[in-house]
């Protein structure tokens, strides 16, 4: 079976696995995606990994137990540092969204799979979500004293108007760049892999001496896996952590 990919960003494309058409209320399509394929697939995983690291009947914990609690204590440090030990309320959502960002990103460096947050629409819809979720939240807390937020204290009457427009823009700015940062460092790493991987396929298959001389580069290649990986586990970090920085800003208003 021979595998042709013309370009390395054809890995990124939404493609359509099962489509079935019925003639039920007029016109009927179910489709099922590779984008919501593995977006059930990373749920699934997340959950069994929770349920089959349950210690509640068991005297000594498991690897999977220690390494989940290890990962929750985590989580729950960046809680604590930037929201405050009072506002723990929002670690069950932290921890989720980190951990589902965390199976995403590892899922997409299984070869030939699909990578989720490579997907500027999972990243943004993730990213909006969360804006706007701050945004009511400090509405709800503050009132029209949020308003505050978009002119520093201090401002010259004069330079209200343009310090307003550019506290705007920048707070704007939040829910794309939030996505557009895990979207762009997880599509380049991959893109890299792909690139590196076919030039390494050809240069094995060109013969017995050039595949001797191609072991070398391999080697840095495998390293370059164990740094995607890396920043697999980085970049659900990152996320999670502006996350908290956010939801901090909209409590304290600051």
């Amino acid at each position: 079976m021979t595998i042709i990919i013309n370009s390395p960003l054809e890995q990124f494309e939404v493609r359509s696995l099962i489509s079935l058409n019925a003639p039920l209320f007029g016109y009927l399509n179910i489709t099922l995606t590779n984008l919501a394929l593995y977006t059930i697939l990373a749920i699934l995983i997340t959950t069994s990994l929770h349920i089959i690291s349950n210690n509640e009947t068991k005297l000594v914990p498991s690897r999977w137990s220690i390494g989940l609690e290890s990962s929750f204590a985590t989580v729950n440090s960046i809680v604590r540092g930037q929201i405050g030990a009072l506002n723990e309320i929002y670690l069950p959502f932290i921890y989720s969204l980190f951990f589902f960002i965390l199976i995403s990103n590892f899922l997409g460096n299984v070869p030939f799979s699909f990578a989720l947050t490579s997907s500027v629409i999972i990243t943004l819809g993730f990213s909006f979500t969360i804006f706007f979720g701050v945004t009511i939240l400090s509405l709800y807390k503050h009132r029209i004293k949020f308003f505050s937020y978009f002119i520093p204290a201090g401002t010259p009457l004069g330079l209200v108007p343009l310090l307003c427009l550019i506290e705007t823009v920048s707070y704007i700015s939040r829910a794309f760049s939030l996505g557009i940062r895990l979207f762009a460092n997880i599509c380049a790493g991959h893109t890299l892999l792909k690139i590196l991987s076919t030039f390494l396929f050809q240069m094995f298959s060109a013969g017995i001496i050039l595949a001797i001389f191609t072991l070398i580069p391999f080697g840095i290649f495998l390293a370059i896996i164990g740094l995607e990986l890396a920043v697999s586990a980085i970049q659900a970090y990152v996320f999670t952590l502006l996350t908290c920085s956010y939801i901090k800003d909209a409590i304290d208003l600051h």
